[in-house]
């Protein structure tokens, strides 16, 4: 999964309108429909710039992770009705003024960019009428998290001038009124019975206290929440590594401001928050583990199903092209078993490789590394066979910080679109030596950094042609499905000839097969959170602690894990379509580039391009 905050177009619509990802929406200081300083170009691209202009006001962490520094010291309310009446008004004139333009009239680019840009905006107003605002947040994203990341230093928010550091004391003081909105929201969904799953209301807790402090026993609750020391927390970090030409009196000024916001202003919207959690909210919330259980739930699953994968499928179809795939993945994995000599079951052979030297031949984090860069050199030939136009961004491979390193996962941070900052592949390396190459090392490389999401991401933010809300859109189901399908291209690429490897790649698969089945069966009724768990358990060899987590964020987010299983099948379709279709005439270089040269889209516009394409060959 790529690590960026979600940003572009759709990230924003589904933060306004379902208040699911970790951006933040914000207030915008021109009333919607008026001209925007970009707004003097003319035509179909001066709409596109208008709107882009007022959206960056609008959400403004979205702007700050697209190098957009403008309104680095903003953090307005997006907790209020007149935010979402606001924003609603914002995408029905957008909307209106969009159908003043003749459609048939429009070059073949300005017509994918007029379909994109229409069904981004009916979504966002369909998005709007879902009672989600009630759950402001959970524990896997939303702004109590997104505040950590980027105030710690290591995240988007820039920390290199003066006015960087003045520019989040700024969004710091928006944050108060923000926790008071949230927690009002919330007790409008004990009224209304809309309220989360007990099994994740339970992991926000600590969240809230571990950001403050680095007692264990304060963050898990079992000592009083008692922080007397701005230095124990998170947010002390930015001052922790003043740049070297900071004066002294900047750095005391800062030092002394960073403090005091912290004990003054972060401290008590995080305690109250988890205060709140664990007295109030904790005994209302809900047994049950799917969306369908909350008033009006099926109608909102029905909205993230289509929502994410950018399709008409529902959720029945959806689950039962997950079964087929995991039956298919199976009988791989049975095929994979055999030729390793192992003579026990599927389970058994998951368990047994999490013991087996042969899979983990690493000793240290740098060997780790290291390996990963044979993997790049590796591939690296076979790239150039497969791909016609490559990334100019600059590429890093990293060890995750070490403050984060025991709960994260391997990622892609974007980098910025000018290059100063590179596209990073993070990997998580706590234990080293239990390294496992069958969780997936090579088809975790493919996916996460290239040619996956480093080279679709870096091609799609280096193409200034594009609008900019095509330049930075994220849709899920082509971004993810683009990663996914990338690990297929293991073995043609040069890798997956270590059957560990291979196995590690089936396994990577078989995850995405069962996220399909699994938060269908979550979020129709069909499936409990132990039930979900198990089906885990039984297909795939993670831990129990694993799947529990996993099964947890699906819950949190409905709808988004199936996105990368049905965006690789239709990507793979349109390769074979065009494979037979063309004959000779194929080039898989030429589709490849093709398919990411106009930035990512909903599935349905990508497949009319495509079409058209292959009748041009």
């Amino acid at each position: 999964m790529k690590k960026l905050a979600l940003a572009g177009l759709v990230a924003a619509a589904l933060t306004t309108a379902c208040n699911q990802t970790k951006t933040t929406e914000t207030t915008t200081s021109s009333a919607p429909g008026t001209a925007a300083p970009a707004d003097s170009a003319k035509g179909l691209n001066g709409l596109f710039a208008s709107f882009w202009e007022q959206q960056s006001r609008l959400d403004p962490l979205s702007a700050t992770a697209q190098g957009d520094n403008r309104f680095n010291d903003r953090l307005p309310n997006d907790q209020t009705q007149a935010f979402r009446d606001t924003l609603r008004t914002f995408y029905q004139d957008y909307l209106g003024r969009l159908g003043k333009f003749d459609r048939a009239g429009l070059d073949e680019n300005d017509k994918i960019s007029y379909d994109i840009f229409q069904y981004d905006l009916k979504q966002r107003v369909d998005g709007l009428k879902l009672n989600t605002w009630m759950m402001p947040f959970q524990q896997f994203w939303g702004l109590p998290i997104s505040m950590g990341q980027f105030g710690s230093g290591q995240g988007n928010q820039p920390f290199k001038t003066v006015q960087d550091y003045d520019n989040w004391l700024g969004r710091v003081r928006g944050f108060t009124v923000w926790a008071d909105s949230a927690i009002g929201n919330f007790r409008r969904g004990m009224k209304a019975g809309v309220v989360l799953p007990r099994a994740l209301v339970v992991k926000m807790i600590p969240q809230m206290r571990g950001v403050l402090v680095k007692d264990s026993a304060m963050i898990s609750g079992r000592k009083p929440l008692v922080v007397s020391d701005p230095d124990n927390s998170l947010f002390i970090s930015p001052i922790k590594s003043f740049p070297k030409e900071f004066s002294y009196d900047d750095k005391k000024r800062l030092s002394d401001d960073y403090r005091k916001a912290i004990m003054t202003e972060l401290v008590p919207a995080y305690s109250k928050l988890a205060t709140f959690l664990q007295k109030e909210y904790l005994p209302k919330s809900r047994a049950t583990s799917g969306i369908n259980a909350v008033p009006g739930g099926p109608e909102i699953y029905r909205y993230y199903a289509s929502y994410w994968t950018t399709t008409d499928k529902t959720p029945a179809e959806i689950h039962a092209l997950g079964l087929r795939e995991v039956a298919r993945l199976r009988a791989e994995m049975e095929r994979m078993k055999a030729q390793l000599g192992f003579k026990g079951t599927l389970r058994q052979f998951f368990e047994s490789l999490k013991h087996d030297p042969k899979a983990m031949p690493f000793k240290t984090a740098e060997e780790v590394l290291a390996g990963f860069r044979r993997i790049q050199e590796t591939i690296d030939p076979n790239l150039k066979k497969m791909f016609g136009r490559v990334p100019k961004s600059p590429f890093e491979i990293r060890r995750t910080e070490a403050f984060r390193e025991a709960s994260a996962s391997a990622e892609y941070n974007q980098g910025s679109p000018d290059g100063t900052r590179p596209g990073i592949f993070y990997v998580p390396l706590p234990k080293p030596a239990e390294y496992n190459v069958t969780q997936g090392m090579e088809s975790l490389f493919l996916h996460e950094a290239i040619p996956g999401h480093h080279y679709q991401i870096s091609l799609q933010q280096e193409n200034t042609s594009l609008p900019k809300f095509r330049q930075f859109a994220g849709y899920g189901a082509m971004t993810e499905g683009w990663a996914l399908y990338c690990e297929s291209l293991g073995k043609e690429l040069g890798l997956y000839k270590d059957p560990y490897q291979y196995v590690g790649a089936l396994n990577d698969e078989m995850l995405r097969a069962v996220r399909l089945v699994v938060d269908t069966g979550l979020h129709t009724g069909q499936l409990t959170r132990e039930q979900a768990i198990a089906y885990m358990l039984d297909n795939m060899p993670a831990s129990e602690e694993d799947d529990t987590s996993a099964i947890e964020r699906y819950m949190a987010i409905p709808g988004q894990a199936l996105a990368y299983k049905i965006g690789q099948l239709k990507i793979q379709e349109l390769r074979a379509r065009y494979e037979k279709q063309l004959g000779s005439k194929f080039s898989l270089s030429n589709f490849h580039d093709e398919l990411l040269k106009d930035g990512v889209m909903p599935l349905a516009v990508l497949e009319t391009k495509m079409d058209a394409w292959a009748k041009r060959q």
